[in-house]
């Protein structure tokens, strides 16, 4: 009990009875050795090992360790072997820990496992600097880790699967922003990212990755979106909203998507809606047989179907039969918007597509098709050109099958030269 008032009043400071008062250190037990030095007038540094368990005086902040080193004019204590931590924010344990009581600040080192005690977060890693919350000091938690760290990033402690974030540096502020550098990675069953730095900042609901930022969504089917930088709007935790900006590129499995600028709509973990636009460049959609390219470009994926496509601005959307067709067959119908509808077929394997099956154009619209004849496939395809104010072409499977215009229409249609008959054989007699 003597040395328990003894380091008490060495480690006391003016108590804080608001919210986030200072530590003052009461050692409650020591298990082994107690011995102290002098090594200066006015100084004395105290040392106990076998065992030692203390308290923040006046909280349930708790504190124990193999053994501890108390330096009065530092006013620092170490905490040696089986560290163990307990805050009213913060669940710690690591092999040494250094507490700063001038500053209010923890060093953690070695095998160190931080739980953030509100929301379930945890880090390991093989170090931690760790700042309180105290009145007159700092007004928010802080903690900072290097050495490439590792986080399991929760909205709650019951909300299932976490985040993985891994970096050189994190740096957490309160509960909920986070801040990494460094060949920064997050990974979780439906979402995996890859960047540079990262930024994420639950109070706004908004995130950010830059550094060769890279984005890829597993929910079902896979998509990925690279950009010069890319930002997540995030709504508890879960991603809504995952934006390129500048030389965004985002690829699915039925479709690739090129453009300055493109939002991606996610809802339940799934890919819902996807929109394009450009400043410098235009937006340019491609799938296995279809091109378009327009100034914005919208595409709906309801549940990870891709059903329609709008594009506006001088639209054009080129199509080829199939991958081998040349140049000079390609089909293409241009307007100042264009609509694209899909159907869900299967292909030769049994996996479900989307095939195009309808597009519209509207406002100065023009089409080039051809037409293929359905019972000789050797033979040369008939050409119509049209015009209008609007034009629909409807196809059966990869090949078109009518062309309907509306509003001034005009255009010319070309038969395939017929075959001529076979000359008459002169030679053969009559009987």
């Amino acid at each position: 009990m003597i040395v328990g008032l003894a380091l008490l009043a060495l480690l006391q400071q003016p108590a804080d009875t608001t919210a986030g008062r200072p530590c003052t250190i009461v050692i409650d037990s020591i298990g082994g050795n107690y011995r102290q030095a002098v090594p200066a007038p006015g100084d004395t540094n105290r040392f106990a090992g076998g065992g030692v368990l203390a308290h923040c005086e006046g909280t349930a902040s708790t504190l124990s360790s193999d053994s501890v080193a108390m330096f009065g004019r530092q006013r620092r204590i170490d905490f040696i072997g089986h560290v163990v931590m307990r805050d009213t924010a913060l669940a710690l344990d690591a092999n040494f820990a250094s507490y700063y009581l001038r500053d209010e600040r923890l060093e953690a080192h070695r095998n160190v496992v931080a739980t953030n005690r509100r929301n379930g977060s945890v880090l390991r890693g093989p170090h931690l600097d760790y700042y309180r919350a105290v009145r007159g000091v700092r007004d928010t938690v802080e903690m900072f880790a290097d050495s490439r760290p590792t986080v399991e990033y929760r909205q709650a402690a019951d909300s299932g699967e976490p985040y993985i974030i891994v970096g050189d540096r994190i740096h957490f502020k309160g509960d909920d922003r986070v801040w990494g550098g460094g060949k920064v990675t997050v990974d979780r069953s439906d979402f995996a990212s890859r960047s540079d730095s990262l930024l994420l900042d639950e109070t706004r609901g908004f995130g950010v990755l830059v550094g060769q930022p890279q984005v890829q969504g597993k929910g079902g089917k896979t998509y990925t979106l690279v950009g010069t930088r890319i930002e997540l709007a995030l709504e508890h935790r879960e991603i809504r909203l995952v934006k390129a900006l500048g030389q965004g590129k985002a690829t699915g499995d039925d479709w690739t998507l090129t453009a300055d600028t493109i939002h991606l709509m996610v809802t339940e973990r799934k890919l819902q809606q996807a929109f394009a636009w450009g400043g410098k460049s235009r937006a340019h959609a491609v799938s296995s047989l279809h091109t378009i390219d327009a100034d914005s470009i919208a595409i709906d994926t309801p549940g990870e179907v891709l059903t329609e496509s709008r594009a506006f601005g001088h639209a054009l959307s080129r199509a080829k039969r199939d991958s081998t067709a040349a140049a000079a067959d390609i089909d293409w119908i241009t307007g100042d918007s264009l609509t694209a509808r899909f159907a869900q077929e299967r292909d030769s394997t049994g996996r479900e597509r989307s095939r195009l099956h309808q597009i519209l154009a509207r406002g100065a619209a023009r089409a080039l098709t051809h037409h293929f004849d359905d019972r000789d496939s050797t033979a040369a395809p008939a050409i119509n050109y049209s015009r209008g104010q609007r034009i629909a072409v409807l196809l059966r499977g990869a090949k078109v099958d009518r062309v309907e215009v509306a509003g001034s229409a005009d255009g010319v249609h070309l038969e395939n030269r017929p075959v001529p008959p076979a000359p008459p054989d002169t030679a053969k007699k009559k009987p």
